[in-house]
C-alpha cells in the first residue's frame, strides 16, 4: 500500500521549509511570494496531496466535523432528519460523523467516547439509553450537545422537542371525530419520552371521550432493521386475536402503521372499509401504499437542520440558545381512515 503524502514531502520537493507548505497549504496570511506560492500548490495538485485533517484537528484542538448518534437510519424518520444536518453542515463547511446506536445504550456510550476522542465537540443526539453519567462527564469536559426526538433533563444540553402528546392527542380525536369508538393504539416498548407522551395523548383524549382504552404494547426490544414493520404486524395479529375488533388502529409510528397494513391486509381485512389506521411521523412512504396512510407529521428535515443550527452556533460563536425548540404536530389526512358517522 502506498504511503500517503506529507507536508514534509511536499517541501523535500519544492525545496523549501515544511513550515513554508504549511502555511501555504492552510491560505495563511503570513507572506510567502507568489511564485513560491504557485509552485507548491501545483506539486500538491500533482501529487493528489490529502490533508491530515485529524492531525490538525489535535494540534489546534479545533474540529470541523460534528457528531451525530440516531438509533438507526433504517426508519425514515432519522434518515430525514440526518438529511436536515447534512444540509446546514454542509453550508458551514463542517462534516457530519454518523453512528448508528443500534438500540444499544452500550453501544451508543462507546460511539460517544470514540466521537470525543477523535476530537468532535458537537454532537447531534437522539438517546435511547437512560444512563446519561458518560454523557454528562464529557460535556463537563467540554462537548457541546443537542438532543432531538426524545427529550433529555439535563442542564447543559439543548433541545430540539416536539410535542408528541398534543401529536398522541390530535390523531385519536381525529379517529374519535370520524365516528370511531373502539380505537387500539399498538406501540413498542413504553420506555421513551416520546413513545410514553404519544401514550399519554392517546389516553387523554380517550377518556375525555368517554371510550375504553385498547393498549397493546410490543416485547423487549432488540435490534433489527425491520423491527417497527415487525412489531405492528404482530401486534396486529395478537388483537385481532382477542375477540371484538376495534374499528380503528393506531400505531405509534408510521413504520409500526406499515406492519398494521401489511398483515390486515395477509387476513382478508380491507383498510379503511374494515379496519382503519393511523400513523405517527409523516415520513414520505407513507403517501406511496395503497390506501395513503393518515398520519401526523413530525417535520424531520427540519428538525435535523434546526439541531444543526443550533450546534453550530455553539460551536462557531459560542452561544449557548437560552430555551430550546418545540416544534408542532400537524395532521395529515389521506385515505386509510373511514368516516364511521
Amino acid at each position: 500500500m502506498k504511503k500517503s503524502l506529507t507536508i514534509h514531502d511536499i517541501a523535500k520537493m519544492a525545496e523549501v521549509s515544511s513550515a513554508t507548505v504549511s502555511r501555504v497549504l492552510s491560505n495563511s496570511s503570513y507572506p510567502v511570494s507568489p511564485e513560491l506560492r504557485s509552485k507548491i500548490l501545483r506539486i500538491a495538485k500533482e501529487t493528489n496531496y490529502v490533508p491530515n485533517l485529524l492531525g490538525k484537528q489535535l494540534k489546534t484542538k479545533t474540529s470541523m466535523t460534528i457528531g451525530v448518534v440516531i438509533p438507526t437510519i433504517t426508519n425514515l424518520f432519522y434518515s430525514s432528519i440526518i438529511l436536515g444536518v447534512e444540509e446546514i453542515a454542509r453550508k458551514n463547511n463542517y462534516q457530519v460523523l454518523l453512528c448508528n446506536s443500534f438500540q444499544d445504550p452500550e453501544l451508543e456510550d462507546k460511539y460517544i467516547q470514540a466521537m470525543f476522542e477523535k476530537q468532535v465537540r458537537g454532537l447531534v443526539i437522539s438517546s435511547i439509553s437512560s444512563d446519561k453519567k458518560q454523557l454528562k462527564h464529557f460535556i463537563d469536559m467540554g462537548l457541546n450537545v443537542v438532543a432531538l426526538d426524545q427529550k433529555m433533563e439535563m442542564e447543559d444540553v439543548c433541545q430540539v422537542d416536539f410535542d408528541y402528546r398534543k401529536g398522541g392527542y390530535i390523531a385519536t380525536r381525529h379517529l374519535i371525530a370520524k365516528g370511531h369508538k373502539r380505537i387500539a393504539y399498538l406501540t413498542a416498548p413504553l420506555d421513551r419520552p416520546s413513545r410514553i407522551s404519544i401514550h399519554d395523548g392517546y389516553l387523554a383524549a380517550m377518556r375525555e371521550a368517554g371510550l375504553e382504552q385498547i393498549v397493546q404494547e410490543g416485547g423487549k426490544e432488540t435490534y433489527s432493521g425491520t423491527y417497527e414493520f415487525e412489531n405492528g404486524k404482530e401486534q396486529t395479529r395478537r388483537l385481532l386475536d382477542k375477540g371484538e375488533r376495534p374499528t380503528a388502529i393506531f400505531a405509534c409510528n408510521d413504520m409500526t402503521a406499515f406492519g398494521v397494513v401489511n398483515e390486515l391486509s395477509s387476513m382478508g381485512v380491507k383498510v379503511p372499509e374494515d379496519m382503519s389506521v393511523m400513523g405517527f411521523d409523516g415520513i414520505d412512504f407513507g403517501q406511496m401504499m395503497t390506501p395513503p396512510l393518515t398520519t401526523v407529521l413530525q417535520p424531520t428535515y427540519e428538525m435535523g437542520r434546526l439541531a444543526c443550527n443550533m450546534l453550530l452556533d455553539m460551536l462557531i460563536d459560542g452561544k449557548k440558545p437560552e430555551t430550546g425548540i418545540m416544534l408542532q404536530p400537524k395532521l395529515l389526512e389521506r385515505e386509510s381512515v373511514a368516516d364511521f358517522r
